[in-house]
């Protein structure tokens, strides 16, 4: 299946973020689901890496509502958030999904958008680390985890990587 594919079955479309209003729409998901939701400080949920990154977002395909946000960090920041020196390596995180999009493939379609987007900037794979109740979204979509849990403003982690083709 690919993020086509996903697209198609989740009824959004993902893009790479055109404008501010693209960037904020992201914002506006990631503060819904992690702060709102999640119970992560703000100050902790937006950060220095959020400048330099590639920002996803998702929206309905029929009315452009976004419902959905994720980060892709390249170079020497994604160096920083995945402790490896390898710089074909990104770091995709702060991957979000609205409650009521949860469960309908904007997920997966996210994911794959966002790997779409480190081909395109000639990485070789994307780690990320997944809050351990997602590990087995993440493995559907093939990603493997590696290493020992650990605390993310507050919440279990696990580090996954995935090579791209």
């Amino acid at each position: 299946m690919t993020a086509a594919d996903d697209v198609r079955r989740a009824g959004v479309t993902c893009r790479v973020a055109e404008d501010q209003g693209d960037l904020d729409a992201c914002f506006a998901v990631r503060k819904e689901v992690f702060v709102a939701e999640q119970g992560v400080p703000e100050d902790l949920e937006y950060d220095e890496y959020d400048a330099g990154a590639v920002h996803v977002l998702a929206v309905r395909a029929g009315d452009g509502v976004p419902v959905g946000a994720g980060r892709l960090l390249t170079g020497a920041a994604a160096v920083v958030k995945n402790g490896d020196p390898d710089t074909g390596v990104g770091a995709l995180g702060r991957l979000a999904v609205v409650r009521s999009a949860r469960g309908l493939g904007a997920g997966a379609a996210l994911v794959g958008a966002i790997e779409e987007a480190a081909r395109a900037r000639g990485l070789t794979a994307v780690d990320l680390h997944a809050q351990t109740h997602a590990l087995g979204f993440y493995e559907r979509l093939g990603y493997v985890a590696y290493g020992a849990e650990f605390l993310d403003a507050g919440i279990e982690h696990l580090a996954m990587r995935k090579a791209l083709r």
